[in-house]
């Protein structure tokens, strides 16, 4: 089943009218902000060209993200910073992520779709969760490219703030080159504390410190 309105227009011939789609980014990435979004397109003038933001280059996903905005009924987007998803792990910044990003619609939705395995907590409407949802419901593969677009901009802006890391080229994932800077300049303040490629360097970085230390 190719990425479609499927799924919502289902849930229109059962009386719902106003219908969000959920998704994150940033889950697997060692640096920056979790970042979710939520969306109620308009079924009737929704963009051409939506899909899962993995499949789409960057040009297209920023195209598309900036069409959504406009015609959408309705969105928003949220972050989960590095130290919430140290404190809570990152399974639960995900799903708070996607409720936060679904509560913040104004107008509310009435039913929310909801990318994943797992329903999101104290959810103020029916919802559904659909594994590998953006590639099969519009709604959802719209907060996608939402997500990403915001979240590849940020992880941009972080790259002058803290040079060195590569930020603008791998956005905080588990890349070759961005380990290779862990182990030459240490995490940064936005790196995720508690994920273990991250922690191992800190370590490291902690007994250099010792044995250097005169006293």
């Amino acid at each position: 089943m190719a990425c479609s309105a499927q799924l919502e227009m289902r849930l229109v011939a059962e009386g719902y009218k106003l219908i969000a789609g959920a998704d994150e980014v940033g889950r697997g990435a060692m640096a920056g902000p979790l970042v979710a979004a939520a969306v109620i397109l308009d079924l009737a003038c929704a963009p051409r060209g939506i899909d899962d933001s993995k499949k789409l280059s960057r040009n297209q996903r920023e195209r598309l993200a900036e069409e959504i905005k406009q015609r959408a009924v309705a969105f928003s987007i949220t972050r989960i910073e590095p130290e919430e998803i140290d404190r809570i792990n990152i399974h639960r910044a995900s799903l708070r992520a996607m409720g936060l990003a679904a509560k913040a619609l104004r107008p509310l939705p009435e039913y929310v779709l909801i990318d994943g395995k797992f329903k999101v907590p104290d959810a103020t409407c029916p919802q559904m969760s659909i594994i590998k949802g953006d590639g099969l419901s519009i709604s959802i593969a719209a907060a996608s490219i939402i997500a990403k677009v915001a979240r590849d901009e940020w992880m941009r802006e972080y790259d002058t703030e803290y040079p060195g890391y590569g930020f603008a080229r791998h956005v905080g994932y588990c890349t070759r080159a961005h380990k290779q800077s862990l182990a030459r300049l240490g995490p940064s303040p936005i790196h995720r504390m508690s994920f273990q490629d991250v922690h191992s360097y800190q370590y490291l970085l902690d007994l250099t410190g010792e044995e250097e230390d005169p006293a």
